[in-house]
């Protein structure tokens, strides 16, 4: 799966959960953020890229109360039909929710490459 994810936790800090196999996904994260940094929810597509941020589909929040974003930078066939934060919740959410489950309440989850 093509993908870089970066998301929070309950108790943890923003991190990368998903690298998109970069050995380090913060440049390609960085670009393709830029300019939508404090957009709450996103949805843009830069060359053959896909952007989505959303807020937990859950209704998650940290111990501060904050709501929990979930960030994507979509790769490959992927991000083929994603035209809209919705489109792309229906598409990418399912692949990570399980996942996301076992790991927000965690002390220090790992990245999952």
């Amino acid at each position: 799966m093509s993908l870089i994810w970066a998301t929070r936790g309950r108790t943890w800090g923003f991190r990368f959960l998903r690298d998109g196999g970069f050995p380090d996904p913060l440049p390609e994260y960085d670009r393709a953020f830029s300019g939508v940094e404090d957009v709450a929810e996103v949805w843009r597509r830069v060359a053959e890229v896909v952007v989505l941020r959303f807020p937990d589909p859950e209704g998650r929040q940290d111990l501060a109360g904050r709501v929990i974003p979930h960030e994507f930078v979509v790769f490959g066939p992927l991000a083929e039909g994603i035209d809209s934060v919705e489109n792309g919740l229906r598409k990418v959410w399912p692949l990570v929710a399980a996942e996301y489950a076992r790991v927000w309440n965690l002390p220090n989850p790992h990245s999952a490459g």
